[in-house]
């Protein structure tokens, strides 16, 4: 039985599974948001918000622990630690989502996007600004 087990297997070695979570986590901080099938998604998420949780310290001791979860990425773990951890300083988790869409057309897997949540501060100067009207140009007169 598999009562209390959280791990998802998703169907690979617990190598493989450790690797394909890695390099998920890794596009997802390359391109602030990926899509995969959900239980990867689902899966990632917690190895994505762990991540964070140690980039946001900022410590050189939790920039090795990251980049050991990450297989090395050092490029990955620059861009975690510079760009995206002091826009969530203030966050206290939840730092991802999952948005749910339609399923696959070839296997009809469900597919979901894993992504980054932005920051309040961030989403309101995104919101774009109304326009003002143009002024209407004065026609010569004749």
């Amino acid at each position: 039985m598999r009562h209390r087990k959280r791990t998802a297997k998703l169907g690979r070695t617990g190598e493989h599974r450790n690797r394909m979570l890695a390099n998920l986590v890794c596009s997802l901080i390359r391109h602030r948001r990926v899509t995969t099938t959900l239980a990867k998604a689902k899966a990632a998420r917690s190895v994505a918000e762990k991540i964070m949780t140690l980039a946001k310290s900022g410590t050189l001791h939790h920039r090795r622990l990251a980049a050991a979860r990450l297989f090395q990425d050092e490029d990955a773990v620059r861009v975690l630690f510079n760009e995206l951890a002091p826009t969530h300083r203030e966050r206290n988790g939840g730092y991802t989502r999952v948005v749910k869409l339609q399923q696959r057309q070839g296997d009809a897997a469900a597919v979901a996007i894993l992504e980054w949540v932005e920051p309040a501060a961030q989403a309101q100067t995104a919101a774009p600004e109304p326009t003002p009207e143009p002024k209407p140009s004065a026609a010569p007169s004749t």
